[in-house]
């Protein structure tokens, strides 16, 4: 079948991947810029610093393995961690953005309810996602049907699985969290050359209104939406209130002095 790249990181550094990161970089800069606290955490992909332009004092970057390449957001590497069992206390953190984190996760379920655990009420969480009806994704399904008959070469990753933008919604719906913003970018067809994916830009003025299903990536922000206790008064003035009730003060009869008494 060729000689594919099956590995994230490689596929990363051809056109197609360095177009996916500048556009995942710019939602990055308009969504997390404006989301305030004190800590926020990027789950792997140093290639994208997902919080460069996010002002929290506390900005650290989480990885499950040492990644061979170094990108720009390696310098905020602050643990090594199962990202299904992350070192924090429940509601400590601000912000979480998951950079293809699901797609490559052995349980992208446990992942979520970690995020869901981990954030604080109110705390968001951004996702970016390969979009399994995007122009990519629909190449890759070709090739994987033409591999099985001896001949065909994929196009994306071999690895991980496509997980689409409304299944996402809904999982993250189960976890009472509240959809933000969903976006969908990347409408440039699967080309591999430099020359052929400048050729196809023009598509990405009018994908986003014209025919968002086929953008090849989307972003999904979302807040966690916790619902509010009602507060109970005192016992004991509830139960001065209802003796209040229940009691009628008696009224004497007109004529009737107060002080007089009846006779029996």
């Amino acid at each position: 079948m060729g000689d594919e790249i099956i590995d994230l990181h490689d596929w990363l550094q051809t056109p197609c991947g360095q177009y996916l990161l500048a556009w995942e970089m710019q939602q990055a800069q308009a969504l997390v810029a404006d989301v305030f606290g004190y800590h926020a955490l990027q789950l792997g992909l140093p290639e994208l610093d997902a919080l460069e332009a996010n002002r929290m004092p506390h900005r650290w970057l989480a990885t499950e393995y040492m990644a061979p390449v170094q990108g720009p957001a390696w310098a905020r590497l602050g643990l090594l961690s199962d990202f299904t069992a992350l070192p924090f206390a429940a509601n400590s953190l601000d912000l979480l953005v998951l950079p293809h984190t699901l797609e490559f996760s052995a349980d992208p379920h446990a992942t979520l309810r970690e995020v869901e655990r981990v954030l604080v009420p109110e705390g968001r969480v951004l996702v970016f996602g390969l979009n399994p009806t995007g122009l990519w994704a629909l190449r890759q399904w070709r090739a994987r049907l033409a591999g099985k008959l001896g001949w065909g070469r994929l196009f994306l990753p071999q690895e991980g699985e496509f997980i689409g933008a409304r299944r996402l919604q809904d999982w993250l719906h189960l976890l009472s969290f509240e959809m933000e913003q969903t976006s969908f970018g990347c409408f440039v067809p699967a080309v591999r050359t430099e020359q052929w994916l400048q050729r196809w830009l023009w598509l990405d003025r009018y994908g986003p209104r014209l025919w968002p299903v086929l953008g090849s990536a989307y972003s999904v922000l979302a807040v966690k939406r916790v619902r509010g206790i009602h507060l109970l008064g005192p016992v004991w003035k509830k139960q001065r209130q209802s003796a209040r009730r229940a009691v009628p003060v008696a009224r004497h009869a007109p004529g009737v002095h107060r002080n007089q008494t009846k006779e029996g």
